[in-house]
């Protein structure tokens, strides 16, 4: 069972995407193409939030839960994979603690397929990579940015654009969440490939860690320091370093909630503010 980490899902739901995860891991055990069942849930999640009805339908706890199975597989069977099918059968049988959370959950669901597919393939180091390169690009690019973000644009235009921007660059499972980054589930382009970096490395069992530095780390001290923050939280951590000179030295590292500052500039900052009281 993969963990849902953060503070995202609560309760009930978060109980439920266990179920839901747990319902993927039996179908990918049993022989099921990752990247199959991720396609087939993510198109899913994306009726569910377009038919209000259903949605309600699936996720309402008078009705019984064989009521809802059948229901489902009336919808979905002819246009599903039977083993995405099993895993949306299964994801209505429980609780959501709101009717969003169910699609949302799909979507969460459709995303560790991709990342098992990944796996598989031998690329799951490289996908962890790509997702966080990519985010970089858009947070360095305003006018990449806005024309992802574009409200006048369509999804199909934009997903153009990433295609342009990533075909035949990178992993299969990169470009699907690439391209899907773009949709509207997100409030913001970034905001989606963090969620799904966040969930890759859970997947992984890896915790992320970002760290600032004002110049490049050389891979011993990329090495090093991911041992100690392994120490220190008592698992494996994955580092994404970004460059930013005018910290002028030292390093700013956030792992999950926490921040750990120790650049120049925010000693100046701290030093100026005790002098100035």
């Amino acid at each position: 069972m993969q963990g849902t980490r953060g503070t995202r899902w609560r309760g009930s739901s978060a109980e439920s995407l266990n179920a839901t995860l747990d319902a993927l891991e039996g179908v990918l055990a049993d022989g099921a193409d990752g990247a199959t069942v991720g396609a087939d849930l993510f198109g899913a999640a994306d009726v569910m939030r377009e038919q209000p009805a259903l949605r309600r339908a699936a996720t309402d706890p008078r009705i019984g839960a064989e009521t809802k199975t059948v229901l489902v597989r009336e919808v979905f069977a002819a246009h599903l994979d039977e083993s995405a099918m099993n895993v949306l059968a299964e994801a209505v049988t429980h609780r959501w603690a709101a009717g969003h959370d169910l699609p949302d959950a799909l979507a969460h669901v459709a995303v560790v397929a991709d990342v098992r597919a990944a796996d598989v393939a031998g690329d799951g180091d490289q996908l962890e990579e790509e997702l966080f390169r990519f985010s970089r690009v858009v947070a360095d690019s305003p006018a990449l940015r806005d024309a992802l973000s574009d409200p006048a644009r369509t999804v199909a235009d934009k997903q153009a654009l990433v295609g342009d921007l990533v075909g035949g660059k990178v992993t299969p499972a990169g470009e699907t969440l690439l391209r899907r980054a773009v949709t509207t589930t997100h409030l913001t382009v970034s905001s989606a490939l963090d969620d799904f970096i966040e969930i890759t490395s859970a997947t992984r069992g890896r915790m992320v860690a970002r760290v600032w530095s004002a110049r490049p780390l050389s891979d011993a001290a990329v090495d090093r320091l991911a041992a100690a923050l392994g120490r220190l939280y008592d698992g494996t951590v994955h580092l994404n370093v970004i460059e930013q000179p005018d910290l002028l030295g030292g390093l700013r590292v956030e792992i999950g909630d926490e921040v750990i500052d120790g650049t120049v500039r925010t000693r100046l900052d701290d030093a100026r503010r005790r002098l100035a009281g």
